[in-house]
């Protein structure tokens, strides 16, 4: 037999594909078929392989970025437990406002107005979520815009875990991706922003 845990770390993470697609893995490593399924992985698989190596000035303030991100996220982890714990009726209220935000299913193409940023605010937990999905600062310049919806997601790789996994309600804007953040700096990934349709106002 196996080990999964070791093939998963030499395979880049493909344990996940196998198990998505119903692949018997220990009768898959008797064929030939293992190699062609393993040339055809992820990229995200190789990211690491991709960049170039650090300096030693990149390293040190990468370090310290990460320091402070840590430090960051620990104390918005205790300030927001508190909140939470004192304010308990702020999930009714925000299922309530949820309602009246509600909007007809949007599909590719429909034009939408970003709602305000009062009004996105009003959904977010202490967390700044709305069912799990963050609103990113970088998200807020595109308030009080018309978009054209992309399409809507259904699936998507989580890169924590390689696993595949479905969501309700994301949707995709045409040509409104993640340049970087405050914290990380610039990217050129290029990565669609996930944006909640209750964010979204369908317009005519």
């Amino acid at each position: 037999m196996i080990n999964l845990e070791k093939f998963h770390y030499a395979s880049g993470g493909m344990c996940g594909y196998l198990f998505e697609n119903k692949i018997d893995v220990n009768n898959l490593m008797r064929t030939e078929n293992i190699m062609t399924i393993l040339k055809e992985e992820c990229q995200i698989h190789t990211v690491g392989r991709i960049g170039l190596p650090l300096t030693r000035r990149g390293i040190i303030w990468q370090l310290r970025n990460r320091i402070k991100r840590i430090i960051k996220r620990r104390w918005k982890y205790v300030i927001n437990l508190i909140e939470e714990i004192i304010f308990q009726r702020r999930n009714k209220e925000l299922q309530s406002k949820m309602q009246k935000l509600s909007n007809e299913r949007l599909i590719p193409g429909d034009m939408v107005r970003v709602r305000s940023k009062d009004e996105i605010e009003s959904t977010l937990t202490n967390w700044n979520d709305l069912k799990g999905c963050a609103m990113m600062e970088e998200m807020w310049q595109y308030c009080n815009t018309k978009q054209r919806v992309f399409k809507r997601v259904g699936k998507f790789l989580d890169e924590r875990d390689y696993l595949i996994k479905k969501c309700n309600g994301i949707i995709l804007l045409e040509g409104i991706i993640c340049n970087g953040t405050k914290d990380f700096g610039a990217c050129d990934r290029s990565c669609f922003y996930f944006w909640r349709e209750e964010w979204l106002e369908k317009v005519k």
